[in-house]
């Protein structure tokens, strides 16, 4: 069994900016172990010494941290109506501190979307945003904000160039991004919900749920928003039915709790 892993934690933090710790631990020990086995190297003070000197070798490492993402900004003109009309909208409403959800979050591409396009209304400082997923290890993922340049290609370059920061082949995301969305595991079908919320974004997740599974899930949304709050849902799926939970369709993808 390979040994010291804190030191080699904080190794690739100096040589990275990647905090290791927002990974399980039993879980990311055995994938590294892995990668240098692959290497044929016996110890992490060599697969330092390896990524230190060999950019290849280094990129293959951060790349390997950066699988099973999802997308930033996933279909920019829904993006788009959110910035211009949603997001106004509810300022109006309900004030600067808006308080908003973002449902089934995955890597947090999402959340970390949501940061981004709401800095265009409000300070940063006032924006605080619940994640949630019942996968930890995407939660993990997320918190540690790393990804490819895939998943960001949708990101608006101004947001690229003042929020994230090229680490080898891979983009990770400022800090200033990060502190702004709290993480928590949840369990849609199960769980409770968060309350009062002026905002809530579920996307491209309800549609691998049964009818009655779906129902539930939106009414439970229903009830979590505020009077006048949003919905904002996937382009993969459609609320047929939204009147029997009380929503105002504004717009394709956005419904409105009457």
């Amino acid at each position: 069994m390979l040994e010291n892993y804190e030191k080699f934690k904080k190794d690739v933090f100096a040589l990275t900016s990647i905090d290791l710790n927002a990974y399980k631990e039993k879980q990311m020990r055995r994938r590294i172990n892995t990668l240098i086995t692959k290497n044929k190297l016996d110890d992490y003070d060599e697969y330092i010494r390896l990524i230190k000197r060999d950019k290849e070798k280094f990129d293959q490492f951060v790349n390997f941290l950066t699988i099973n993402v999802s997308e930033f900004y996933r279909n920019p003109e829904q993006w788009k109506f959110l910035d211009e009309e949603v997001f106004p909208e509810l300022i109006r409403t309900f004030g600067r501190h808006l308080k908003i959800w973002s449902a089934a979050c995955s890597t947090g591409d999402e959340p970390y979307s949501l940061v981004m396009a709401l800095s265009k209304h409000v300070p940063l400082t006032n924006i605080h945003i619940i994640a949630t997923d019942i996968d930890k290890q995407v939660l993990d993922k997320a918190r540690m904000g790393l990804y490819n340049e895939k998943s960001i290609a949708s990101v608006p370059e101004e947001f690229k160039k003042k929020y994230f920061t090229k680490v080898g082949n891979s983009y990770k995301i400022a800090d200033e991004i990060k502190r702004c969305v709290e993480f928590q595991q949840h369990n849609l079908l199960k769980d409770p919900y968060p309350r009062d919320l002026n905002l809530i974004v579920c996307r491209n997740v309800v549609i691998y749920f049964t009818e009655e599974a779906k129902d539930e899930i939106y009414k439970k949304f229903h009830d979590s928003l505020k009077q006048n709050g949003m919905l904002f849902i996937g382009s993969t799926e459609q609320i047929m039915n939204y009147k029997e939970f009380d929503f105002i369709r504004k717009q394709s993808f956005f419904f409105q709790k009457a």
